[in-house]
């Protein structure tokens, strides 16, 4: 089967500000409340995980995620309403790339064998 694959990433010098991976830590993080459940729903190390969190929140004006100690109701994480909006900012990005050049991508792929 061919498939289209578009991979969208800022940069800020050498460092990925964002991309489709740091979009999916996002949605995990939202869905779970906790970087490290995130990083276990994504098979991915903690510390991998909190890596990529630290570099959103300093490569943005504003955090994209917080995080609040553990405790007696335990620890957890969530993303801003900041975080949010890049989010979704990002992810309707991706949409109108593939939009603009699923035509494209339809003619050259009656070209490859299959």
């Amino acid at each position: 089967m061919t498939q289209l694959k578009l991979r969208l990433r800022f940069m800020v010098d050498q460092d990925i500000a964002f991309g489709p991976g740091k979009a999916d830590l996002l949605e995990a993080i939202q869905a779970t409340g906790s970087i490290s459940q995130a990083a276990k729903k994504m098979n991915m190390s903690y510390r991998r995980a909190w890596q990529l969190v630290e570099t959103m929140n300093q490569l943005f004006t504003s955090a994209l995620v917080e995080t609040h100690k553990g405790g007696e109701s335990g620890g957890g994480a969530v993303v801003t309403p900041f975080g949010l909006n890049i989010l979704k900012q990002f992810r309707h990005m991706e949409h109108k790339a593939l939009a603009a050049i699923e035509t494209d991508f339809q003619q050259l792929s009656h070209d490859l064998k299959r």
